[in-house]
């Protein structure tokens, strides 16, 4: 008879390779990327443009006309724009980060050729109403008011600023003044430089047919080769104050964000640095959940986390606490970090996050769309193709000896930028 008083065994997971993509040259410079999994008849298009944050001639622009996107072309208005799209029981939307713009069409296979038409013509012929563009600009801005009320959004602005300096894209804070000033020109120009269909890269992934291959190449990758180049940023990270205090009157709570810039995904200590991240506060069984959260009370959650980006890359713990709580809650991160330096970690525990990183891993690789991500990030952070194959191997192989010296070369209290939002002291 079945004993459910006894845990299962543990069976460990076994290599894990990304499905293969096969990628083409468009004759109009753009490259084409297609991982195919026929389980559902739904596919996904998504055209990434140099038109994140980084490329922004003016703070602003990127969002503005990323968000204004489906507000009209030539052709088509907004309303017809959207109409179409729920015709066809599709979506469509555009995201703009702090690297990339990125376009994504969701729809069933069957509907691609009758929705690629509507792709292109968002792309080329976006005509950026004014309007529509003033009435953005003041929802924007009204809902940064509304976030600036609270501690964590102020605390995290703040952190971003400290950590990558106040000149880095991606530490800029939200000038209401400067954003409001952006006029449809801007917008028009960095939209006729960044969204050229000729510098995107195009990822197609599910239930893909050669039609549909055939398809994009005929629409997506004619036209002339884009010849305008894309300048780039060559500043540098370069960390501000170590200790910073943001005020918000009468606040019961404070948020603290406490990090340091941290090695690129191309390290060689990449995936071990992960296991030490994930064993201070990655999940719910973490040591900084236990200790502030379980053992204090100081917090309802609080977490630690690697933020890989193109051009650099953090490390930051996060949580919000009673206020009155903030420098216990402080105290005991500091604690955390520094058993990490200096005891080693047992093995049980370190078993434990091997096997839930494991796990997590494969959980996320169920779907062909969750594959093409972890496929985007090789190609956008210039990852080894072995890349993840090589993090199952890591961090099974990783002891506690090497997280012991990684903690003590990364991990140090006094070397964290440290940023609290809350009441007046």
């Amino acid at each position: 008879m079945l004993d459910r008083q006894v845990a299962p065994p543990v069976q460990p997971l076994a290599s894990v390779t990304l499905p293969a993509a096969d990628v083409f040259s468009l004759p109009n410079g753009a490259r084409l990327h297609v991982l195919r999994n026929d389980a559902q008849p739904v596919i996904r298009l998504q055209l990434v443009f140099n038109a994140g944050k980084w490329y922004e001639p003016a703070a602003g622009v990127s969002l503005l006309t990323a968000r204004m996107l489906l507000e009209g072309t030539s052709t088509r208005t907004a309303r017809q724009i959207a109409d179409e799209v729920a015709f066809y029981g599709a979506s469509l939307e555009c995201e703009q980060g702090f690297d990339r713009a990125t376009l994504t069409l969701y729809c069933l296979s069957r509907h691609l050729e009758k929705l690629l038409p509507l792709v292109v013509d968002v792309v080329t012929e976006a005509t950026f109403p004014e309007s529509e563009l003033e009435q953005l600009k003041m929802r924007t801005i009204q809902n940064v008011r509304i976030e600036r009320q609270k501690t964590s959004y102020l605390a995290a602005e703040r952190f971003s600023q400290n950590l990558y300096g106040a000149t880095f894209p991606y530490g800029l804070i939200f000038d209401e003044n400067a954003f409001q000033t952006v006029q449809a020109s801007e917008v028009k120009k960095f939209y006729a430089t960044n969204y050229k269909l000729g510098s995107c890269e195009i990822f197609l992934c599910g239930d893909v047919s050669n039609q549909h291959q055939d398809l994009i190449l005929k629409m997506l990758g004619e036209g002339p080769k884009s010849l305008i180049a894309i300048e780039e940023n060559v500043i540098k990270a370069t960390s501000g104050p170590l200790l910073d205090y943001v005020t918000v009157a009468d606040s019961l709570q404070s948020s603290l964000r406490i990090g340091r810039l941290w090695p690129s995904p191309t390290h060689s200590d990449t995936h071990q640095m992960q296991v030490l991240v994930k064993v201070l506060g990655g999940y719910f069984g973490s040591r900084l959940m236990k200790n502030i959260r379980e053992d204090k009370g100081f917090t309802y959650g609080i977490y630690a986390s690697i933020g890989p980006r193109e051009h650099a890359t953090s490390f930051v713990i996060g949580a919000d606490v009673n206020a009155a709580s903030t420098s216990s809650a402080i105290q005991e991160v500091h604690h955390e970090l520094r058993r990490l330096q200096e005891d080693l970690i047992p093995s049980d525990e370190l078993q434990t996050v091997k096997n839930y990183m494991a796990g997590k891993f494969a959980n996320e690789l169920s779907t062909v769309f969750e594959q093409c991500d972890k496929y985007k990030s090789i190609v956008f952070l210039n990852l080894p193709t072995t890349y993840y194959t090589d993090f199952l191997d890591q961090i099974r192989s990783v002891n506690a000896h090497t997280l012991q010296q990684l903690a003590q070369h990364y991990l140090t209290p006094d070397a964290m930028i440290e940023v609290i939002a809350g009441p007046t002291r």
